[in-house]
């Protein structure tokens, strides 16, 4: 850091200049945001240590126990880093009409990643909501959100293809299923079956990575991502209790009221991949 700084303050153009400045202001903020929750975390593990007095943690630290209460109730919380570091790209799939050169957003897509930037916006991350483009082979450059299933994009089947104990499966003349690895048993979306339901099923996963966190959302429609999301966000506590440092994969399924989830259950259980 201390090196690009050097090189930024040394940069003779103003347009590479100030576009990289923007770039690394918003890299240090979020630093400086994971230094708080890792110093409320630290807190929380200090005062375990030393028999649940914050006033011994005030004193440890070299702060007063008001300014330990205060960073407590000000800093983000541990389950900020499932996420990553941040700053965060929030990546949904993009859909082409006919010969129109724009694309278009899914209704679905739309309502899921809404609901996933509100979210993260809340955990103090500074997040942009991209548009992949399903002809192009897009690959996150930093901490990401990506709802993409293996046949809308590349990165869709890219990052399901190294899941260990998940995968998508099309088969049946064309339908779609979640298939456990380790039983071979498949889900398919209620909305598939000969009297549809306004359900669906859907695939998340959290990829850790050296640097990087990627979390993957995959409906077997578009339907089912709303469902993943709301539940992640919902969870996200409880996951990142679970699975700090290791990439997992699930699945749920979700009853819908149109856009809105009405009930969402585990379809399969969290399981980290060796």
């Amino acid at each position: 850091m201390d090196e690009e700084f050097e090189r930024l303050r040394r940069e003779p153009d103003p347009v590479r200049r100030g576009r990289r400045a923007t770039e690394l202001l918003a890299t240090y903020q979020q630093r400086s945001v994971e230094l708080a929750r890792l110093r409320r975390t630290a807190i929380e593990e200090a005062r375990d240590q030393l028999g649940g007095s914050y006033t011994k943690v005030a004193k440890a630290f070299g702060l007063t126990k008001g300014r330990i209460t205060q960073i407590r109730n000000s800093a983000p919380p541990a389950h900020r880093a499932f996420f990553g570091v941040g700053p965060l790209d929030v990546a949904l799939v993009g859909r082409r009409i006919f010969e129109r050169e724009d694309m278009v957003i899914a209704a679905e897509d739309d309502v899921t990643g809404t609901h996933l930037l509100a979210e993260v916006e809340q955990l103090a991350f500074t997040a942009e909501r991209l548009v992949i483009d399903p002809r192009e082979e897009w690959e996150p450059a930093r901490d990401a959100i990506v709802v993409c299933g293996p046949a809308s994009a590349h990165i869709g089947n890219a990052l399901i293809s190294v899941d260990p104990v998940l995968g998508m499966t099309i088969a049946d003349g064309g339908r779609w299923y979640i298939v456990d690895k380790t039983t071979g048993e498949r889900f398919g979306s209620p909305m598939d079956d000969p009297e549809p339901r306004r359900a669906c099923v859907a695939y998340l996963a959290r990829h850790v990575r050296e640097g990087q966190v990627i979390t993957h959302i995959a409906g077997i429609h578009a339907l089912g991502s709303i469902g993943a999301a709301q539940y992640l966000t919902d969870h996200l506590a409880d996951l990142y209790a679970a699975h700090p440092d290791e990439s997992f994969s699930m699945a749920v399924s979700a009853e819908f009221d149109a856009l809105t989830p009405k009930s969402i259950d585990v379809l399969i259980p969290p399981r980290a991949w060796a």
